[in-house]
Protein backbone atom coordinates (compact mmCIF):
# COMPACT_ATOMS: atom_id res chain seq x y z
CA UNK A 1 0.00 0.00 0.00
CA UNK A 2 1.17 3.54 -0.71
CA UNK A 3 0.46 7.05 0.56
CA UNK A 4 -2.84 8.55 -0.55
CA UNK A 5 -1.29 11.97 -1.29
CA UNK A 6 2.14 13.24 -2.42
CA UNK A 7 4.54 13.16 0.51
CA UNK A 8 5.39 16.82 0.06
CA UNK A 9 1.91 17.89 1.16
CA UNK A 10 1.63 15.26 3.91
CA UNK A 11 4.90 15.93 5.78
CA UNK A 12 5.18 17.82 9.05
CA UNK A 13 6.29 21.39 8.43
CA UNK A 14 9.28 20.92 10.74
CA UNK A 15 10.76 17.97 8.83
CA UNK A 16 10.27 17.24 5.12
CA UNK A 17 10.76 13.80 3.61
CA UNK A 18 14.34 13.25 2.35
CA UNK A 19 15.34 14.30 -1.19
CA UNK A 20 14.60 11.72 -3.91
CA UNK A 21 11.72 10.15 -1.95
CA UNK A 22 9.11 8.54 -4.25
CA UNK A 23 6.20 10.95 -4.73
CA UNK A 24 3.76 8.39 -3.29
CA UNK A 25 5.89 6.50 -0.76
CA UNK A 26 5.04 3.00 0.45
CA UNK A 27 4.25 2.18 4.08
CA UNK A 28 7.84 1.22 4.97
CA UNK A 29 9.15 4.61 3.78
CA UNK A 30 6.51 6.46 5.80
CA UNK A 31 7.41 4.36 8.84
CA UNK A 32 11.07 5.24 8.35
CA UNK A 33 10.12 8.93 8.11
CA UNK A 34 8.23 8.78 11.42
CA UNK A 35 11.14 7.02 13.10
CA UNK A 36 13.50 9.71 11.78
CA UNK A 37 11.15 12.38 13.14
CA UNK A 38 11.32 10.83 16.61
CA UNK A 39 15.11 10.62 16.41
CA UNK A 40 15.54 14.13 14.97
CA UNK A 41 13.63 15.72 17.85
CA UNK A 42 14.86 13.25 20.50
CA UNK A 43 11.35 12.18 21.49
CA UNK A 44 12.07 8.65 22.74
CA UNK A 45 12.87 9.74 26.33
CA UNK A 46 9.23 10.87 26.48
CA UNK A 47 7.80 7.62 25.07
CA UNK A 48 6.99 4.46 27.03
CA UNK A 49 6.53 1.35 24.89
CA UNK A 50 4.81 -1.96 25.73
CA UNK A 51 2.48 -0.17 28.15
CA UNK A 52 -1.23 0.31 27.57
CA UNK A 53 -3.54 2.83 29.24
CA UNK A 54 -6.22 1.02 31.25
CA UNK A 55 -8.30 3.97 32.45
CA UNK A 56 -8.46 7.77 32.45
CA UNK A 57 -10.64 9.34 35.14
CA UNK A 58 -11.35 12.89 36.28
CA UNK A 59 -10.72 13.24 40.02
CA UNK A 60 -10.56 16.44 42.06
CA UNK A 61 -9.73 18.62 39.07
CA UNK A 62 -6.95 16.32 37.88
CA UNK A 63 -6.68 13.31 35.57
CA UNK A 64 -5.83 9.92 37.07
CA UNK A 65 -4.28 7.61 34.49
CA UNK A 66 -3.83 3.91 35.23
CA UNK A 67 -1.62 1.79 32.98
CA UNK A 68 -1.12 -1.93 32.38
CA UNK A 69 1.94 -2.10 34.66
CA UNK A 70 -0.30 -1.29 37.61
CA UNK A 71 1.05 2.24 37.99
CA UNK A 72 -1.25 5.20 38.54
CA UNK A 73 -0.25 8.81 37.82
CA UNK A 74 -1.93 12.21 38.16
CA UNK A 75 -1.84 14.73 35.31
CA UNK A 76 -3.11 18.26 34.73
CA UNK A 77 -3.57 17.74 30.99
CA UNK A 78 -4.29 14.70 28.82
CA UNK A 79 -3.93 14.43 25.03
CA UNK A 80 -5.55 11.38 23.45
CA UNK A 81 -3.48 10.46 20.39
CA UNK A 82 -4.08 6.73 19.93
CA UNK A 83 -5.52 7.05 16.41
CA UNK A 84 -8.24 4.84 15.01
CA UNK A 85 -6.67 2.63 12.35
CA UNK A 86 -6.62 -0.40 14.61
CA UNK A 87 -10.11 -1.63 15.54
CA UNK A 88 -11.76 -2.95 12.35
CA UNK A 89 -15.27 -1.95 11.32
CA UNK A 90 -17.07 -4.96 9.89
CA UNK A 91 -20.12 -4.69 7.64
CA UNK A 92 -23.48 -6.04 8.81
CA UNK A 93 -23.93 -7.97 5.56
CA UNK A 94 -25.83 -11.25 5.91
CA UNK A 95 -23.51 -14.23 6.27
CA UNK A 96 -20.29 -12.34 6.93
CA UNK A 97 -20.03 -13.55 10.54
CA UNK A 98 -19.77 -17.18 9.40
CA UNK A 99 -17.08 -16.27 6.87
CA UNK A 100 -15.11 -14.47 9.59
CA UNK A 101 -15.43 -17.40 12.01
CA UNK A 102 -14.26 -19.83 9.33
CA UNK A 103 -11.27 -17.63 8.43
CA UNK A 104 -12.62 -17.21 4.91
CA UNK A 105 -12.79 -13.41 5.47
CA UNK A 106 -10.31 -11.03 7.11
CA UNK A 107 -10.08 -7.28 7.53
CA UNK A 108 -7.56 -5.22 5.58
CA UNK A 109 -6.05 -4.19 8.94
CA UNK A 110 -4.07 -7.43 8.76
CA UNK A 111 -3.03 -7.04 5.11
CA UNK A 112 0.73 -6.66 4.60
CA UNK A 113 1.58 -7.67 1.04
CA UNK A 114 -0.12 -9.31 -1.95
CA UNK A 115 -0.14 -13.10 -2.09
CA UNK A 116 -1.99 -15.65 -4.14
CA UNK A 117 -5.13 -16.66 -2.26
CA UNK A 118 -6.92 -18.05 -5.29
CA UNK A 119 -10.11 -16.23 -6.17
CA UNK A 120 -10.28 -13.17 -3.91
CA UNK A 121 -13.13 -10.78 -3.10
CA UNK A 122 -12.14 -7.27 -1.98
CA UNK A 123 -14.94 -5.27 -0.34
CA UNK A 124 -14.67 -1.47 -0.05
CA UNK A 125 -14.10 1.51 -2.33
CA UNK A 126 -11.93 3.69 -0.11
CA UNK A 127 -8.26 4.27 -0.85
CA UNK A 128 -7.27 0.99 0.80
CA UNK A 129 -9.71 -1.03 -1.27
CA UNK A 130 -8.69 0.75 -4.47
CA UNK A 131 -5.00 0.08 -3.77
CA UNK A 132 -5.47 -3.45 -2.49
CA UNK A 133 -7.59 -4.84 -5.35
CA UNK A 134 -5.05 -4.26 -8.17
CA UNK A 135 -2.20 -5.36 -5.88
CA UNK A 136 -3.94 -8.67 -5.23
CA UNK A 137 -4.83 -9.00 -8.91
CA UNK A 138 -1.11 -8.93 -9.73
CA UNK A 139 -0.60 -12.28 -7.94
CA UNK A 140 -4.05 -13.89 -7.69
CA UNK A 141 -6.05 -16.03 -10.08
CA UNK A 142 -9.05 -13.67 -9.97
CA UNK A 143 -9.95 -10.62 -7.89
CA UNK A 144 -13.54 -9.41 -7.52
CA UNK A 145 -13.71 -5.81 -6.27
CA UNK A 146 -17.06 -4.96 -4.65
CA UNK A 147 -18.02 -1.32 -4.18
CA UNK A 148 -21.27 0.61 -3.68
CA UNK A 149 -22.66 1.60 -7.06
CA UNK A 150 -20.04 -0.44 -8.90
CA UNK A 151 -20.88 -1.22 -12.53
CA UNK A 152 -20.27 -4.81 -13.61
CA UNK A 153 -17.04 -4.78 -15.55
CA UNK A 154 -14.25 -7.28 -16.21
CA UNK A 155 -10.70 -5.97 -16.59
CA UNK A 156 -8.69 -9.10 -17.24
CA UNK A 157 -8.53 -10.99 -13.95
CA UNK A 158 -9.98 -7.99 -12.05
CA UNK A 159 -13.77 -7.87 -11.89
CA UNK A 160 -15.75 -4.86 -10.69
CA UNK A 161 -19.05 -5.57 -8.95
CA UNK A 162 -21.62 -3.69 -6.85
CA UNK A 163 -22.33 -3.97 -3.14
CA UNK A 164 -22.45 -7.45 -1.59
CA UNK A 165 -25.92 -8.31 -0.28
CA UNK A 166 -25.19 -11.80 1.08
CA UNK A 167 -22.29 -14.13 1.84
CA UNK A 168 -23.42 -17.72 1.27
CA UNK A 169 -21.91 -21.16 1.85
CA UNK A 170 -19.20 -22.71 -0.29
CA UNK A 171 -17.71 -19.39 -1.38
CA UNK A 172 -20.85 -18.07 -3.05
CA UNK A 173 -21.57 -14.33 -2.89
CA UNK A 174 -24.67 -12.46 -4.03
CA UNK A 175 -24.53 -8.80 -5.06
CA UNK A 176 -27.24 -6.14 -4.75
CA UNK A 177 -28.19 -6.46 -8.42
CA UNK A 178 -28.91 -10.17 -7.97
CA UNK A 179 -25.86 -11.60 -9.75
CA UNK A 180 -23.55 -14.12 -8.07
CA UNK A 181 -19.86 -14.93 -7.91
CA UNK A 182 -18.98 -18.55 -7.18
CA UNK A 183 -15.97 -20.22 -5.57
CA UNK A 184 -14.56 -17.24 -3.67
CA UNK A 185 -11.54 -18.54 -1.74
CA UNK A 186 -11.02 -15.50 0.47
CA UNK A 187 -12.58 -12.10 1.18
CA UNK A 188 -10.64 -9.02 2.31
CA UNK A 189 -12.81 -6.39 3.99
CA UNK A 190 -11.45 -2.88 3.36
CA UNK A 191 -14.37 -1.43 5.31
CA UNK A 192 -12.75 1.08 7.61
CA UNK A 193 -12.18 1.35 11.34
CA UNK A 194 -13.91 2.31 14.58
CA UNK A 195 -12.75 4.98 16.99
CA UNK A 196 -11.85 3.09 20.14
CA UNK A 197 -11.02 4.46 23.58
CA UNK A 198 -11.05 1.42 25.90
CA UNK A 199 -9.77 3.59 28.75
CA UNK A 200 -13.01 5.64 28.62
CA UNK A 201 -16.55 4.31 28.97
CA UNK A 202 -18.37 3.88 25.65
CA UNK A 203 -21.70 5.68 25.31
CA UNK A 204 -23.00 4.86 21.83
CA UNK A 205 -24.96 7.32 19.70
CA UNK A 206 -26.02 10.52 21.55
CA UNK A 207 -29.64 11.70 21.80
CA UNK A 208 -30.97 14.41 19.45
CA UNK A 209 -29.65 17.94 19.92
CA UNK A 210 -30.40 20.42 21.49
CA UNK A 211 -29.67 20.30 24.33
CA UNK A 212 -26.06 19.24 24.05
CA UNK A 213 -25.26 16.24 26.25
CA UNK A 214 -23.07 16.91 29.28
CA UNK A 215 -21.14 13.66 28.79
CA UNK A 216 -18.99 12.54 25.88
CA UNK A 217 -20.25 9.89 23.47
CA UNK A 218 -17.93 7.61 21.54
CA UNK A 219 -20.10 6.90 18.51
CA UNK A 220 -17.41 4.59 16.98
CA UNK A 221 -17.20 7.22 14.23
CA UNK A 222 -15.84 9.90 16.57
CA UNK A 223 -16.43 11.64 19.89
CA UNK A 224 -19.37 14.00 20.50
CA UNK A 225 -19.64 16.82 21.44
CA UNK A 226 -16.20 18.35 21.02
CA UNK A 227 -15.19 21.98 20.51
CA UNK A 228 -13.11 22.37 17.34
CA UNK A 229 -13.29 18.55 16.96
CA UNK A 230 -10.78 18.46 19.85
CA UNK A 231 -11.97 19.58 23.31
CA UNK A 232 -14.85 18.58 25.59
CA UNK A 233 -17.01 21.71 25.87
CA UNK A 234 -16.65 22.06 29.61
CA UNK A 235 -13.11 20.80 30.16
CA UNK A 236 -10.33 21.70 27.69
CA UNK A 237 -7.76 19.95 29.89
CA UNK A 238 -8.60 16.88 27.78
CA UNK A 239 -7.98 16.88 24.02
CA UNK A 240 -8.51 14.37 21.20
CA UNK A 241 -6.26 14.51 18.13
CA UNK A 242 -6.85 13.24 14.59
CA UNK A 243 -10.59 12.55 14.72
CA UNK A 244 -11.25 14.30 11.35
CA UNK A 245 -11.34 11.82 8.49
CA UNK A 246 -10.45 11.94 4.78
CA UNK A 247 -7.79 14.55 5.51
CA UNK A 248 -4.04 15.01 5.11
CA UNK A 249 -3.19 13.80 8.63
CA UNK A 250 0.21 15.16 9.67
CA UNK A 251 -0.33 18.88 8.88
CA UNK A 252 -3.82 18.72 10.37
CA UNK A 253 -2.58 17.18 13.61
CA UNK A 254 0.17 19.79 13.71
CA UNK A 255 -2.47 22.55 13.56
CA UNK A 256 -4.54 20.80 16.23
CA UNK A 257 -1.51 20.49 18.50
CA UNK A 258 -0.87 24.24 18.25
CA UNK A 259 -4.48 24.99 19.14
CA UNK A 260 -4.27 22.61 22.10
CA UNK A 261 -1.08 24.16 23.43
CA UNK A 262 -2.57 27.63 22.98
CA UNK A 263 -5.54 26.68 25.17
CA UNK A 264 -3.30 24.99 27.74
CA UNK A 265 -1.11 28.11 27.97
CA UNK A 266 -4.00 30.59 27.69
CA UNK A 267 -7.13 28.88 29.09
CA UNK A 268 -9.02 32.17 28.86
CA UNK A 269 -8.88 31.81 25.06
CA UNK A 270 -11.36 28.93 25.22
CA UNK A 271 -14.92 30.30 24.92
CA UNK A 272 -17.18 27.39 25.85
CA UNK A 273 -20.37 29.31 25.02
CA UNK A 274 -19.26 30.13 21.48
CA UNK A 275 -17.93 26.61 21.02
CA UNK A 276 -21.31 25.17 22.03
CA UNK A 277 -23.01 27.43 19.49
CA UNK A 278 -20.57 26.22 16.81
CA UNK A 279 -21.33 22.58 17.65
CA UNK A 280 -25.09 23.14 17.41
CA UNK A 281 -24.64 25.03 14.14
CA UNK A 282 -22.72 22.12 12.60
CA UNK A 283 -25.31 19.70 13.95
CA UNK A 284 -28.12 21.61 12.25
CA UNK A 285 -26.17 21.79 8.98
CA UNK A 286 -25.63 18.03 8.93
CA UNK A 287 -29.20 17.39 10.06
CA UNK A 288 -30.47 19.32 7.04
CA UNK A 289 -28.75 16.70 4.85
CA UNK A 290 -29.27 13.51 6.87
CA UNK A 291 -32.57 14.22 8.64
CA UNK A 292 -32.93 12.99 12.21
CA UNK A 293 -30.66 10.00 11.66
CA UNK A 294 -28.26 10.42 14.59
CA UNK A 295 -26.01 7.64 13.32
CA UNK A 296 -25.78 9.37 9.95
CA UNK A 297 -24.89 12.65 11.67
CA UNK A 298 -22.29 10.88 13.81
CA UNK A 299 -20.79 9.25 10.73
CA UNK A 300 -20.49 12.59 8.90
CA UNK A 301 -19.44 14.69 11.90
CA UNK A 302 -15.66 14.53 11.50
CA UNK A 303 -15.50 13.94 7.75
CA UNK A 304 -13.95 17.00 6.11
CA UNK A 305 -12.16 16.32 2.81
CA UNK A 306 -13.07 19.81 1.55
CA UNK A 307 -13.25 21.68 4.86
CA UNK A 308 -9.83 20.52 6.07
CA UNK A 309 -7.90 23.50 4.70
CA UNK A 310 -10.24 26.09 6.22
CA UNK A 311 -10.17 24.07 9.44
CA UNK A 312 -6.37 24.14 9.55
CA UNK A 313 -6.31 27.87 8.82
CA UNK A 314 -8.85 28.49 11.59
CA UNK A 315 -6.79 26.51 14.10
CA UNK A 316 -3.60 28.39 13.20
CA UNK A 317 -5.46 31.70 13.47
CA UNK A 318 -6.86 30.63 16.85
CA UNK A 319 -3.33 29.86 18.10
CA UNK A 320 -2.01 33.28 17.04
CA UNK A 321 -0.05 34.86 19.86
CA UNK A 322 1.41 31.53 20.90
CA UNK A 323 2.53 30.46 17.42
CA UNK A 324 3.17 32.15 14.10
CA UNK A 325 0.06 32.18 11.91
CA UNK A 326 0.35 29.74 9.01
CA UNK A 327 -2.01 29.53 6.03
CA UNK A 328 -2.45 26.67 3.62
CA UNK A 329 -0.88 27.49 0.25
CA UNK A 330 -3.12 27.51 -2.83
CA UNK A 331 -0.84 25.08 -4.67
CA UNK A 332 -1.37 22.52 -1.91
CA UNK A 333 -5.14 22.67 -2.43
CA UNK A 334 -4.70 22.24 -6.18
CA UNK A 335 -2.38 19.26 -5.74
CA UNK A 336 -4.81 17.53 -3.40
CA UNK A 337 -7.67 18.02 -5.85
CA UNK A 338 -5.48 16.42 -8.53
CA UNK A 339 -4.29 13.54 -6.33
CA UNK A 340 -6.02 10.81 -8.35
CA UNK A 341 -4.44 12.14 -11.54
CA UNK A 342 -1.03 12.43 -9.88
CA UNK A 343 -1.26 8.84 -8.62
CA UNK A 344 -2.10 7.68 -12.14
CA UNK A 345 0.91 9.52 -13.57
CA UNK A 346 3.19 8.17 -10.84
CA UNK A 347 2.09 4.58 -11.46
CA UNK A 348 2.79 5.05 -15.16
CA UNK A 349 6.27 6.39 -14.33
CA UNK A 350 6.87 3.36 -12.11
CA UNK A 351 5.61 1.01 -14.82
CA UNK A 352 7.90 2.57 -17.43
CA UNK A 353 10.92 2.58 -15.08
CA UNK A 354 11.20 6.39 -15.11
CA UNK A 355 10.07 7.10 -11.54
CA UNK A 356 13.50 7.07 -9.88
CA UNK A 357 14.94 9.42 -12.49
CA UNK A 358 12.07 11.88 -12.04
CA UNK A 359 12.69 12.28 -8.29
CA UNK A 360 16.49 11.92 -8.31
CA UNK A 361 17.95 14.82 -6.32
CA UNK A 362 14.62 16.60 -6.00
CA UNK A 363 14.46 18.47 -2.69
CA UNK A 364 18.21 18.91 -2.24
CA UNK A 365 17.95 22.64 -2.96
CA UNK A 366 14.70 23.36 -1.19
CA UNK A 367 11.08 22.35 -1.01
CA UNK A 368 10.19 24.44 -4.05
CA UNK A 369 11.68 21.67 -6.18
CA UNK A 370 8.92 19.30 -5.10
CA UNK A 371 6.28 21.85 -6.11
CA UNK A 372 7.91 22.12 -9.53
CA UNK A 373 7.99 18.34 -9.87
CA UNK A 374 4.30 18.01 -9.07
CA UNK A 375 3.56 20.69 -11.64
CA UNK A 376 5.57 18.72 -14.22
CA UNK A 377 3.53 15.64 -13.35
CA UNK A 378 0.31 17.55 -14.00
CA UNK A 379 1.67 18.65 -17.37
CA UNK A 380 2.43 15.02 -18.17
CA UNK A 381 -1.11 14.12 -17.10
CA UNK A 382 -2.44 16.55 -19.69
CA UNK A 383 -0.25 14.88 -22.33
CA UNK A 384 -1.74 11.53 -21.28
CA UNK A 385 -5.23 12.94 -21.78
CA UNK A 386 -6.12 12.84 -18.09
CA UNK A 387 -8.58 15.39 -16.64
CA UNK A 388 -6.48 17.98 -14.78
CA UNK A 389 -7.83 20.77 -12.62
CA UNK A 390 -6.71 24.13 -14.03
CA UNK A 391 -3.51 25.10 -12.21
CA UNK A 392 -3.14 28.60 -13.61
CA UNK A 393 -4.84 30.17 -10.59
CA UNK A 394 -2.58 28.38 -8.13
CA UNK A 395 0.26 30.44 -6.72
CA UNK A 396 3.16 28.10 -7.49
Amino acid sequence: LTAAVPHFIMAYSSLPFPPSTPVFPCASIIHKYLVSYVEHFNLMPHVRLNTSVESVERKAGKWEVKVSTGESSIFDLVLVCNGYFRVPRYPATAGIEDWLKEGRATHSAWYRKPRNLGKVLVVGCGLTGRDLAPEMASVSQTVVHSMPGGQNEDRGNLKIRGRVSKFEDNGRVMFEDGIFEEDIDHCILATGYQTSYPFFSDSGVPPPVPPLPSELYNTTYGVFPLAKHIFPLHDPSLAFLRLPGKVIPFPLVEAQARAILHVFIHPEAFNSTQEAIDVITRYEELRSHTGDDMRGIAKAWDVMPVEQFDYRDQLHEFAAGTFEVVKVEEWEKVMLKNTVVLRTVWRELERSGEADEWVKGVGENGTHEWVSLLQRMLEKAKEMGLPVLDIQQARL
